[in-house]
């Protein structure tokens, strides 16, 4: 599977992402996507919206910095200003895993 993705979309204001971990929970696939310029955005998706909607190309696309980085995104940084970031754990086979 590919870690590197790009989202049709903005999400939060930002298109790049990784694939950190690879779960199953109640028999269906999900994955923990992260942005690659911010960690503190980050969702899981489920196997067929990743593979099938049409919402993700498989790798990174070169994007103008003004696709790759919206001002939703600025918009999303000044309303969550001093919240709590949630942490990502790290499976211990994924591929980001260096400990």
């Amino acid at each position: 599977m590919e870690n590197y993705w790009t989202s049709n979309k903005p999400i939060n204001g930002l298109r790049h992402f990784v694939l950190v971990n690879e779960t199953k929970e109640k028999g269906n696939i999900s994955f923990l996507m992260v942005s690659v310029l911010d960690s503190e955005i980050n969702f899981k998706t489920t196997y067929e919206d990743l593979i099938n909607s049409g919402n993700w190309h498989e790798g990174w696309i070169n994007l103008p910095k003004i696709q790759s980085i919206t001002e939703e995104y600025v918009k999303y940084k000044s309303m969550n200003k001093g919240k709590d970031i949630e942490e990502i754990f790290i499976n211990e086979d994924s591929f980001f895993n260096i400990s």
